[in-house]
């Protein structure tokens, strides 16, 4: 198993840097029992220049914020504060590339009225891509996409992974590498921890918001995208509107860029090395690394 701390590792709670091991919460609370907690997910990178650099911190803090804000979770924090301390905890861990995890939860509260206060944890591990480096073999799923009707769908909520870890595993247990979730409708919608883009006739697409998480790797994919003058649209798709796809990407804070082989068994037809996702893997690691990108040749 994947150790994520150990005797020295040292996070910070409540405005305190603690030893992990010495660190506690409690067993009453709502966030353990219902689900009713927040997370962000954010990277480290050590810039081509030697600098130790959060990326896109602090628009990861302001959704930390608006999804405690939409699920009526107490925010009673600083963005720059904040920030400030998760340098710190690289700092203490000597850490120079690193995933960071804060994590804000709710004290013992046996009922479902919303909490009135709240606890703040920020950690960081050291972790590789979280899907890996292969291209992707995906499933789709079985399961759905929550209804945004029954959730604030864009609140990087704990509770709503329980659908995430569903979905992914029942990919792994048939094989496949990860899995893609539809929508309500029966739309795709996007992967357990990663937003979706696939390429057509040199255009690229993608879910717009409203059953999907609007991730920050994704705007920053958008963004990358106009600067090397791809064409790019929002539209709802189906399965079998993908399946015609000539490639397809997942991206995500955890997994950057990584490219697909296959859904459902069924391959796309450009190289990986020949498509729009892989320049765009590549001015994104361009991008973390604060490295000048240029683009070497046009992808046929």
């Amino acid at each position: 198993m994947y150790s994520y701390y150990n005797e020295n590792t040292i996070l910070y709670f409540d405005g305190e840097y603690l030893k992990a091991t010495e660190a506690k919460i409690d067993l009453y609370g709502q966030s353990l029992h219902y689900g009713y907690a927040v997370f962000e997910g954010i990277r480290a990178y050590k810039t081509e220049k030697g600098e130790v650099k959060i990326f896109k911190a602090m628009e990861h803090f302001d959704r930390f914020k608006r999804s405690c804000e939409l699920i009526h979770i107490p925010y009673n924090y600083n963005n720059e504060e904040l920030v400030a301390a998760c340098y710190k905890v690289l700092e203490l861990n000597n850490m120079e590339e690193a995933y960071i995890r804060p994590l804000m939860i709710c004290p013992p509260n046996m009922t479902l009225k919303a909490a009135s206060e709240s606890h703040l944890l920020i950690c960081a591990w050291e972790w590789g891509a979280y899907l890996g480096e292969k291209l992707l073999r995906v499933m789709t799923s079985s399961y759905q996409r929550p209804n945004p009707k029954a959730f604030q769908i864009e609140s990087k909520s704990s509770g709503l992974y329980v659908n995430s870890i569903l979905a992914s595993q029942e990919a792994k247990q048939n094989g496949y590498d990860e899995a893609l979730l539809l929508d309500i409708n029966g739309n795709v919608a996007e992967g357990p921890g990663a937003n979706i883009f696939f390429e057509k006739n040199g255009k690229l697409f993608t879910p717009p918001p409203g059953n999907i998480l609007p991730g920050i790797t994704r705007a920053t994919v958008i963004e990358l995208a106009r600067e090397l003058g791809i064409p790019l649209e929002e539209k709802l798709f189906t399965i079998e509107e993908l399946k015609q796809a000539e490639s397809v990407f997942y991206c995500g804070t955890a997994a950057e860029v990584i490219g697909w082989d296959s859904l459902d068994g069924q391959t796309f037809p450009k190289p990986w090395t020949e498509s729009l996702g892989k320049l765009l893997q590549q001015a994104y690691k361009a991008k973390v690394l604060e490295k000048e990108f240029k683009r070497e040749a046009k992808v046929a």
